[in-house]
């Protein structure tokens, strides 16, 4: 997913946010939802984030076209592991691995539905 770094996104240095990088990851995350004709959210169910690991590695600036790029790494029954990762051109800016857990009501760990692994499993 190719994202634009706006004003709004960086500081006044023109800087990206740190907080940014995450969230441009969740939007990547929600999208491949959304081209599914699906929505992260079913039946009262969705995914957590239980651990994120990531390293900053070379900083995005006001105007940037950035792209994010998601592969699932490992899946268990009620869990995922991702890798995410920010790119500007050939450059890797961002790299992210998180693991995420599926829960329903007030968070009780759930299995995964099959038509959300096989979606993912396709990052």
């Amino acid at each position: 997913m190719k994202i634009r770094i706006y004003y709004e996104d960086t500081d006044t240095g023109g800087i990206v946010y740190h907080a940014n990088y995450i969230k441009y990851c969740e939007r990547a995350r929600s999208e491949r939802f959304f081209a599914n004709a699906l929505s992260p959210t079913q039946n009262g169910c969705h995914f957590v984030v239980k651990n994120i690991e990531c390293d900053f590695l070379v900083s995005a600036k006001l105007g940037d076209l950035i792209e994010v790029r998601s592969k699932l790494v490992g899946a268990k029954s009620a869990s995922l592991i991702l890798n995410q990762s920010i790119y500007r051109d050939d450059v890797k800016l961002f790299d992210m691995n998180i693991v995420l857990v599926y829960v329903c009501g007030e968070g009780k760990i759930s299995k995964i539905p099959p038509h959300f692994k096989e979606m993912l499993r396709s990052f």
